[in-house]
């Protein structure tokens, strides 16, 4: 029988968990987040000395692996934030804060922050291109919670979804990756400029019968190589005509992120989701399918950790 992964010795070594960060921050070496040398670093000892703590000889200022990324200014031990790490990486549907409050016997205020601390490094940047093989792209939108911000509470709603969180997603089918945003409205004028940034001219759309993609004012094969679409509202799942022609794929994404949404955060405000979405894109990008095993999904979203500190001030 092989040992836990969550027996390996950053999990429950501070000293440990400093190398194990070092080692995939700073491969080639440390870097000082002051003046970016790299040649004149050396590790600070002495009893009183912080583990981790190094002295850069070009300008004089001590720094550590923590400055520069989520972890900076955290009292939390980095063993503990790779727990976190781990556990919100290999969780399908995320993990709560409670959970995180419980598990790793920290405060409540203290898990929230830090499970959105991770979220953060989980965002890309979105740089790739979708389709950029002259593939397929799948493109939905879903609703989700209540947009309090257009909709207060108290205030009358009513039965369409004017008052949801409205996401939008694509998915490439050659490469498997999905990338989600917040948007204000499902208008053509509001989803073109996203599409057009994320898609390549050559790829062939694939959505549902929505208006916004079918009407006589939404020619997308204007903008892209093709554009197919199925008829939901009549029982169409696949296209008799081509039966590649689907957005199967898009909504069995939105089927996990639901669950974890529903099941697990039950609630989340406007202002948040996009660091939700980041969340399971993510992990969507990373997943088994693709070759990727939990260890190494921790280790990828490690490496977002540089220049995505997140305040308590930003994140209200």
């Amino acid at each position: 029988m092989s040992d836990s992964i969550l027996s390996q010795a950053q999990f429950h070594n501070e000293e440990a968990a400093y190398a194990y960060v070092e080692a995939r921050i700073w491969p080639k070496g440390a870097v000082c987040p002051h003046c970016g040398g790299v040649e004149r670093n050396k590790l600070m000892g002495g009893k009183s000395t912080r583990i981790g703590l190094y002295k850069c000889y070009d300008c004089r200022k001590p720094f550590s692996v923590k400055m520069g990324t989520i972890f900076e200014s955290s009292h939390i031990p980095l063993r503990l934030w790779l727990q976190a790490i781990f556990l919100i990486a290999s969780s399908k549907k995320g993990v709560s804060s409670n959970q995180l409050h419980r598990t790793l016997g920290i405060t409540l205020k203290s898990a929230w922050f830090m499970s959105h601390r991770i979220r953060e490094a989980m965002k890309d940047g979105g740089l790739d291109i979708f389709g950029s093989s002259g593939g397929d792209v799948e493109v939905d939108e879903t609703f989700i919670g209540r947009d309090f911000t257009k909709k207060p509470r108290g205030s009358k709603i009513g039965r369409g979804y004017e008052h949801k969180n409205k996401v939008f997603s694509l998915i490439d089918r050659n490469s498997g990756k999905a990338r989600s945003v917040v948007v204000d409205d499902l208008k053509l004028s509001t989803l073109l400029p996203i599409m057009q940034a994320s898609i390549d001219r050559n790829a062939r759309i694939l959505t549902d019968e929505a208006g916004q993609y079918t009407n006589r004012y939404a020619n997308l094969s204007v903008y892209f190589r093709d554009h197919g679409f199925v008829k939901h509202m009549h029982g169409e799942y696949v296209s008799r005509e081509d039966k590649t022609v689907h957005t199967n794929t898009v909504e069995g994404f939105f089927s996990i992120f639901k669950r974890g949404m529903k099941g697990v955060y039950q609630h989340c405000g406007h202002n948040h989701l996009n660091r939700y979405l980041a969340e399971f894109d993510f992990r969507y990008n990373n997943r088994k399918a693709l070759g990727v095993e939990d260890e190494e999904r921790a280790d990828n979203l490690l490496l977002g950790v540089k220049g995505k500190r997140l305040t308590y001030r930003t994140i209200a």
